[in-house]
């Protein structure tokens, strides 16, 4: 990384967190990335040596015949583009195990790099475009797109790179999943000596995280009918023009499908984003507005703010509809240092009034815990009920609930019932805030972006910062 990468990096820090906390990020740089990184490459390449397929099964893949086999538009918009990078981003697409695929460029470029021209007249599938002028990272990818004659358009940077079998596990996955229109990957980094670093293995869908971070990034494939619906990459948003393309794609897209494979490397050199990625006040600022929009788009109300110290976090106040009750579960067997904990948590720092707080007992044995709860019960938000096989909590005035395994509560479980929401959490853990985290008619698309209907008040699991996050992957 350059001294001016560097030094852009600790500018943006001072001017947002202050002094102390920019001296503290780079005495840790210092004397703990380094050695970190090393311990973790040496891990991933244990791990790679037991994921990577072998020789064996990419001739397989090269011989399948699937029933489904769309043709793959790769989009690349292209600045200044590397020789050697291009040349291996060529031949990583030239050795694909599917090879129904088309690579459209448009290149930005001040000049056409004319070293660059044996490699993209080396195949008939590779379509060239010179643009004559910059556009804009949004417009030259939507150039590229305007080339595009694939049922399906990938995304991919100039300098980076997709696995020999990355097209074929996508095309297995459209073979796979009906309606599918929007797939995305795992990934990785990869340095300029081809050393592979930092994997990213990413949720399933949620909504509610992509809110809070693109967490989705590369390698992404979309069906180009979802395309022409929502629209091409928007300029307005540049440096978070991908944020946004992805939140306006979700909002319609009929099926989401995440393929948990490392299925694309994103190239870390000294002018990439892969490495400076926070030192870009404005792209943050750009994905901010992104959120902004996509609430606007989807109905929602509520202030979008940046997360924690980690640029392109954000987090969203959403406005309180109405004033709708929520009853938290706490399961507890004789826990009372916990349980007091957790207790005093919600009671000092919850400033959104209309909860209840339900204690479920689950055979406690010590005459002490049974004292508390004759406290506890002092206080009208404050319940307990003795757990039984067949326990029916009445919550809230007008719930059906029938909880029949203590198992399922203690894993954050999720319940609904008829208007109020109950919330569960195992009593190890603290609640943070209530407040701004009850919202009404909320419709969450879970998994393979099935829709479902939950209606819920409130979210709250104890010890999780962003609460919304959590939601989704406690139901499966």
């Amino acid at each position: 990384m350059s001294l001016k990468n560097n030094f852009n990096k600790i500018k943006y820090y001072f001017r947002r967190y202050g002094f102390l906390s920019t001296l503290k990020k780079i005495l840790k740089r210092i004397f703990h990335i380094k050695e970190n990184r090393k311990t973790n490459i040496e891990q991933y390449k244990i791990w790679m040596k037991k994921n990577n397929p072998s020789s064996e099964k990419l001739e397989n893949q090269r011989n399948h015949k699937f029933d489904i086999e769309p043709k793959i538009s790769i989009v690349v918009p292209m600045y200044n583009t590397n020789e050697n990078f291009f040349k291996e981003l060529v031949e990583g697409l030239i050795n694909q195990t599917y090879q129904n695929w088309e690579l459209c460029l448009a290149d930005g470029s001040e000049t056409q790099n004319k070293e660059l021209k044996k490699y993209y007249e080396s195949d008939k599938r590779i379509k060239y475009k010179f643009l004559n002028s910059n556009k804009g990272i949004s417009e030259n990818t939507n150039e590229a797109i305007k080339n595009a004659s694939g049922e399906f358009i990938g995304f991919l940077d100039h300098d980076d790179l997709l696995p020999k079998e990355a097209l074929y596990e996508i095309v297995k996955a459209i073979n796979e999943n009906e309606e599918v229109d929007f797939l995305y990957t795992d990934e990785d980094k990869i340095d300029e000596e081809g050393e592979r670093f930092e994997p990213y293995f990413k949720p399933d869908f949620s909504p509610e995280t992509l809110e809070c971070n693109n967490y989705i990034t590369h390698f992404v494939v979309v069906k180009k009918e979802l395309i022409e619906n929502v629209g091409n990459l928007n300029s307005k948003f540049n440096g978070a023009q991908d944020f946004d393309f992805v939140l306006r794609l979700s909002e319609v897209s009929k099926n989401i499908v995440h393929i948990s494979k490392i299925l694309y490397h994103w190239r870390v050199h000294k002018d990439s984003t892969a490495n400076v990625a926070d030192t870009k006040p404005y792209a943050f600022e750009a994905g901010r507005k992104a959120i902004e929009k996509h609430l606007e788009r989807i109905g929602r109300n509520g202030i979008v703010e940046n997360g924690q110290d980690v640029p392109g976090i954000y987090k969203i106040k959403y406005d309180v509809i109405g004033n709708p009750k929520v009853s938290i579960l706490i399961p507890n067997k004789d826990g009372i240092s916990l349980l007091k904990k957790c207790i005093s948590s919600i009671l000092k720092l919850t400033t959104y009034d209309n909860y209840e707080i339900v204690i479920i007992e689950n055979n406690s044995e010590k005459q002490e815990t049974f004292k508390y709860y004759e406290e506890l019960i002092k206080n009208s938000k404050i319940k307990v009920l003795n757990y039984n096989k067949n326990l029916k909590l009445d919550i809230g005035g007008k719930n059906k609930l029938v909880n029949t395994n203590i198992d399922s509560i203690d894993k954050n479980a999720i319940y609904e019932n008829e208007e109020d929401k109950i919330i569960n959490s195992n009593n190890s853990n603290y609640v943070d805030v209530l407040d701004k985290n009850v919202n009404e008619n909320e419709e969450i698309k879970i998994n393979n972006n099935t829709k479902k209907e939950f209606n819920y008040s409130a979210l709250i699991n104890f010890g999780v910062k962003n609460t919304r996050r959590r939601f989704h992957s406690s139901i499966k």
